[in-house]
């Protein structure tokens, strides 16, 4: 009877296993069809030293008597790693090159979209509109003239929206100005000063007031699509979520506009000095809570809302060089990798056969279970997360052999220590599981706190071996419960492993005759003269309780 419940057990686990590899291999390879993700595949991505990519060199752009310093160009960096890690691209390379430059290098193609995630410094503010122009080419002017001046009186303005803001210069840069291919900001808008800008799409120009809520009063930036009443469209927006601060600042801004007519009722949103959208307000909007409208795709509202979540950059940048990066030594160094991780497979597989016999096809077969595991994983995350396998990650799975392969020598030296103390091999598998599965759990769990520590602590190329380690762990935990323990269940029914032969890695001769006796076990103390002193004092030091049962057993 408890040989029956074993085994339904062990056959519950292992179909459980062919189901979760087949869900996984089915959804990748349904993904294209179902879901239309083409990046979905049965070969994993590639980072930068294994496939090559596209490395782009970003310059600062300094007002005329400024300079940078390395401290912002450092900042920048982590800003900048954020954002392409936000897009899912992993294994990227950010570096500075002296106090003059960064160089990015990221794997595979890059789009112009990717570039300008990069580049911008992402400054965003939010500034009253105080003239708009229907068309790129519009100028200001009052009915009956071409030139009027916008100021309706020499005062002082009394707030951001105040006409008096426009001064001669002012209304003369925005009559000049051409929205078209070669607008560009220059610079870091003044933020006390009113703007003459364009808008992303280069087919309206404004004049704009001075900041009233700065971009750094954002606390966090998501993309989604719009909802009217409970149904989802398919505009995209970028939902914000200002501090207290900017919440009130926010506030104050909308009382106040809502109040005025077009085009001053409207709330410019800048990003770099370009406006991003400039949508009129249509009530008080308070609690903090706000939206960024505009015709965007579901791709640029994300970029919109990584950069404003990530923050700003300390300085402006534009690519100043754009070239393919080979992966000639990556590959070199791959397969130097490889055959050192094969080789060592080579040396497990054998020093298995010599130790435990038949037992070392348990061991072969986990390792393919878990390479399968493995393997199905990582093509999932490329798909899904946008994970990149590189060299130091190949490192990583490479040490996931010795991982797996300690946790099979754990439980069969378990096992057999159980058949040493007279136990029969069923009842030795299920008491060696018991004692095993401590020290399985604990030196898994070792490995999973060193690979969480270096994943956190660290960037780049040791993140890569720290994410591979980390899945190969927790995968060697799988395999372990629902593989190795139900197989070695059903192999403790079968007659060959019964019999004891020498062949089996059972066999209980072999294992006394090794010279280890097992636990519990001690041999007699040797017939020396030291022998004799320590058994003497130990007969001296006996209760009168224990010399008389001595004496009746004897």
């Amino acid at each position: 009877m408890a040989d029956s419940t074993f085994k339904k057990s062990a056959r519950k686990k292992l179909i459980w296993l062919v189901a979760l590899i087949s869900v996984l291999a089915g959804t990748i390879g349904a993904a294209p069809t179902l879901w239309g993700a083409k990046e979905a595949s049965f070969f994993p991505q590639l980072a930068l030293d294994l496939q090559g990519g596209t490395s782009m060199i970003l310059k600062p752009i300094y007002q005329a008597g400024s300079t940078g310093s390395a401290e912002q160009l450092q900042q920048a960096v982590e800003i900048i790693r954020q954002r392409i890690d936000s897009t899912g691209v992993s294994e990227a390379q950010i570096t500075t090159s002296g106090d003059s430059a960064i160089v990015v290098s990221v794997p595979g193609d890059t789009s112009s979209d990717l570039e300008n995630l990069i580049s911008q410094s992402a400054q965003m503010s939010f500034r009253p509109v105080l003239v708009a122009s229907s068309g790129a080419t519009a100028i200001v002017a009052q009915k009956g003239k071409t030139t009027a001046p916008i100021a309706t009186s020499s005062a002082s303005p009394t707030d951001p929206s105040d006409l008096n803001v426009v001064d001669a210069a002012t209304q003369a840069a925005y009559e000049k100005l051409v929205c078209d291919g070669n607008f560009k900001i220059l610079g870091t808008p003044d933020a006390t000063k009113p703007l003459v800008t364009c808008n992303r799409g280069l087919n309206e120009k404004y004049i704009l007031g001075p900041v009233e809520v700065d971009g750094t009063e954002i606390s966090d930036a998501q993309a989604g699509t719009q909802t009217v009443g409970q149904v989802s469209t398919n505009k995209w927006l970028v939902n914000l979520t200002f501090k207290s601060k900017g919440s009130g600042q926010f506030a104050d801004t909308t009382t106040r506009l809502y109040g005025l007519t077009d085009p001053r009722n409207r709330f410019a949103v800048t990003l770099d000095g370009i406006v991003v959208t400039a949508p009129a307000v249509q009530g008080v909007i308070t609690g903090g809570q706000a939206q960024i409208t505009g015709s965007f795709s579901q791709t640029e509202a994300t970029s919109l809302a990584n950069q404003l979540k990530y923050g700003s950059l300390p300085i402006q940048f534009e690519v100043n060089n754009t070239e393919k990066v080979s992966a000639t030594l990556g590959v070199a160094s791959l397969q130097a990798g490889l055959l050192a991780g094969l080789i060592g497979l080579v040396l497990v597989v054998i020093y298995s056969l010599v130790q435990y016999r038949a037992l070392a096809a348990v061991t072969m077969g986990s390792l393919v279970v878990a390479a399968i595991l493995t393997y199905l994983v990582i093509c999932y995350l490329s798909w899904r997360s946008g994970y990149r396998l590189s060299l130091a990650g190949v490192a990583g799975l490479i040490v996931a052999i010795g991982i797996t392969v300690d946790s099979f020598i754990v439980y069969f030296e378990r096992v057999r220590d159980e058949l040493r103390d007279g136990r029969a091999l069923g009842g030795a598998v299920e008491a060696g599981w018991k004692r095993a599965i401590r020290t399985i759990i604990v030196s898994d769990g070792v490995s999973l706190l060193a690979a969480i520590t270096l994943f956190l602590l660290t960037v780049g190329n040791v993140r890569g071996f720290a994410f591979t380690l980390l899945i190969t762990t927790l995968i060697d935990l799988v395999v372990v419960f629902m593989f190795t323990h139900p197989l070695l269940q059903l192999i403790s029914t079968n007659r060959f492993f019964l019999s004891g032969s020498k062949w089996s890695g059972f066999d209980s001769k072999a294992l006394v005759s090794g010279g280890y006796i097992g636990r519990g076990k001690f041999r007699e103390p040797e017939n020396t003269p030291r022998a004799k002193r320590s058994t003497n004092e130990a007969i001296k030091r006996q209760t009168i309780a224990e010399r008389k049962n001595q004496e009746g057993s004897n």
